[in-house]
Parts: C-alpha cells; sequence; structure tokens
C-alpha cells in the first residue's frame, strides 16, 4: 500500500492499490443498485464528483488500507431543482437511551 496519499488521478492510476480501492467503491454502488449511468436530459443541471483518497491507519499509526470515496460536488446543486429534501438516517444516542428507558416503563409498568 501507498503512504502517500494521491492530489491527482493521474497519481491513482499508477498505483495499483488505489486502482483496486476505486474499483470496490464503483462495485459497491453497482451491487447496492444506487447508481447507473443514463443519457443526460437537455436542460439539466450536471452534478460533478470528486474523490476523497484517504489512508486509514490503525491505532499504532501503522497503514491498513486505502479508502477511496466518490463524492457530489454539492455546491453545485439547487435546493428543489437538483433535490427536494435531504435526510440521513441517524439517531443521537440520547434518543436511542430515552426510547430505551420509555420501552421498559412500558412493558414492565415501572
Amino acid at each position: 500500500m501507498s503512504i502517500v496519499e494521491p492530489s491527482t488521478i493521474e497519481e491513482v492510476l499508477v498505483d495499483e492499490h488505489w486502482v483496486m480501492a476505486t474499483h470496490d467503491e464503483l462495485n459497491k454502488f453497482k451491487r447496492n443498485e444506487v447508481w447507473e449511468l443514463v443519457r443526460r436530459p437537455s436542460k439539466t443541471n450536471i452534478i460533478g464528483t470528486k474523490w476523497v483518497l484517504k489512508n486509514k491507519l490503525d491505532e499504532h499509526g501503522l497503514l491498513t488500507r486505502s479508502k477511496v470515496r466518490l463524492v457530489a460536488k454539492c455546491y453545485n446543486q439547487q435546493k428543489d431543482i437538483d433535490f427536494g429534501e435531504t435526510y440521513a438516517p441517524v439517531a443521537r444516542l440520547e434518543v436511542v437511551r430515552l426510547l430505551f428507558v420509555v420501552y421498559i416503563f412500558l412493558y414492565y409498568g415501572l
């Protein structure tokens, strides 16, 4: 694995570990059926993408893997044109604890 994080796509294409990580990311899209290639409709805003390349280290500072993510350039998006609402299904720990207490209270009648 390469210790240096590449800054250009040309550097990625030279290193086989980064190429494999890139292919893994694209295969995840295909496997999860979240992306498909289509023709560009006329008069549409195209949202660009960029590759985010990071080395993941363990607790001792040793390189464990090269991680690649393809992300949208969100600064090109316009609300109600390119997207409606955004939602991230993330539960805060406080909410989980509260629901657990309510469940225990209702189930055991405390």
